[in-house]
């Protein structure tokens, strides 16, 4: 093993809200047996168990999760009973413990085909579940129907308990005027990776209750087919390194800083004599149409191939439709070679109406230059949607939440997710301690 080899980063994620409602939840149904006089083995525990796995990350999702488990429940504890009481009334089914497990088994086709008949299979597992918990005792089960009821309500409490949790909320704001603004490299580690589950989960039920979320790329709108796929966009997103805004609802691009038509012909003049082959990328009836000037390398041609199927651009032969459609021009090749033509460029560059950033592709060991006019910036972008927004919200502010380093792993884009949300939801203690809230932000 390598001595050179990099230390793995050690990351603790957050306690989520999940995860203490859950103990709160089971605490309290514990504390009920326990008033009640139970100790120790007597403590019944399917309660609990129903208060782990009835509390959902939302109220609506536990209500609904708490109907579906109150009918598997009813099932189980109904067929469990009739079981006990077969067995009770015809005592010669029991001569053998093997033959009665045999029954219980068939029990379980009835328990199951019910669920099915009243067309409610996702309660099959835990009707099944109660069943065998109200009949795995026998025989020494001396009254059944108050094994059923208790089994029964035991199972109520911990519904109810895990309900009765998850719908209370602590006092909190909702800072509507908010305009949060996330880059997207802080949620995925590429443009080919998907977001999280958890990230999108979160998300989306941010967007849901109104929030307002600008997520900010440096990629063409194609990137957001497959990272942030299933995700419910509501507010225009920045993309092309801020050359562009496009509104995904509407599949339009609301604005774009193209390159001057001057600086790019002189451009595409001093690339022509050099002999290098570049990209041109350009907004056409709000579709990315891309033309390629000179011959392609190897690391273009990979690139190419890989990008080519997307049904959100188009790579084209011949020459570019219009002059003032070009937002940026792309030169793809070896890192060490890009880093070179890019110091050869630095003395052209200087006085030009252009931006030039180097950035690593997705193939190993191959980087892009890429030239924007020096208008196309982030920040910029950021004051043009704010702009847009403003004509019909003029009460609007923006936030940037962004890491402060590079994204390792999806606990980061959590962490990005968590920060927004505080601020987001405020607490309704801060508006008597404005300092406290500072310190909280400061810490996230």
């Amino acid at each position: 093993m390598s001595l050179n080899k990099s230390k793995r980063q050690f990351y603790l994620p957050h306690i989520g809200q999940r995860i203490v409602k859950t103990s709160v939840a089971v605490f309290l149904t514990l504390l009920v047996y326990y008033l009640r006089g139970y100790r120790g083995a007597d403590m019944p525990a399917e309660a609990a168990i129903t208060a782990i796995i009835c509390m959902q990350p939302y109220a609506r999702d536990t209500r609904a999760f708490a109907v579906s488990r109150f009918i598997g429940t009813f099932i189980g504890a109904a067929w469990g009973l009739g079981f006990l009481l077969l067995m009770l009334i015809f005592p010669t089914w029991v001569n053998s413990l093997l033959f009665v497990y045999l029954r219980m088994s068939i029990g379980l086709i009835f328990v199951l085909y019910t669920c099915v008949l009243v067309r409610k299979p996702d309660t099959s597992a835990q009707a099944a579940i109660v069943f065998m918990c109200v009949v795995i005792s026998f025989p020494e089960v001396e009254a059944p129907l108050q094994q059923a009821f208790q089994r029964f309500t035991g199972v109520l409490l911990g519904t109810a308990s895990s309900i009765a949790v998850n719908v209370f909320r602590l006092p909190r704001d909702k800072e509507r005027s908010l305009v949060f603004f996330v880059k997207i490299a802080d949620l995925v580690p590429s443009r080919f990776s998907q977001l999280p589950a958890a990230a999108r989960f979160r998300l989306n039920y941010l967007y849901e209750d109104g929030a307002k979320i600008c997520l900010m790329s440096e990629h063409a709108p194609a990137f957001f087919t497959l990272a942030m796929s299933q995700t419910m966009l509501s507010v225009p997103f920045i993309v092309m390194d801020g050359a562009a805004i496009y509104d995904a609802n509407e599949n339009v691009y609301i604005s774009a800083e193209t390159v001057d038509p001057w600086e790019s012909a002189r451009l595409r003049e001093h690339l022509d004599a050099m002999g290098i082959g570049y990209f041109i990328y350009t907004i056409h009836h709000n579709k990315v149409c891309i033309f390629h000037q000179g011959k392609l390398r190897t690391q273009e041609q990979a690139i190419y191939e890989r990008l080519k199927s997307s049904p959100y651009r188009s790579y084209l032969e011949g020459e570019i439709y219009k002059a003032d459609e070009i937002v940026y021009i792309k030169i793809v090749d070896e890192s060490d070679k890009i880093q070179l033509l890019e110091k050869k460029l630095e003395s052209y560059m200087e006085g030009r109406k252009l931006r030039m950033v180097c950035r690593p592709q997705s193939l190993p060991g191959v980087s892009g230059l890429y030239f924007y006019s020096d208008a196309a910036t982030m920040p910029q972008a950021e004051q043009r949607l704010m702009e847009l927004l403003h004509e019909k919200e003029p009460t609007l502010r923006p936030r940037e939440v962004f890491l402060k380093t590079p994204y390792r792993s999806e606990h980061d884009a959590m962490h990005i997710l968590h920060r927004l949300t505080n601020l987001y939801e405020p607490l309704k203690i801060y508006r008597l301690f404005p300092g406290l809230r500072a310190r909280m932000e400061r810490r996230s």
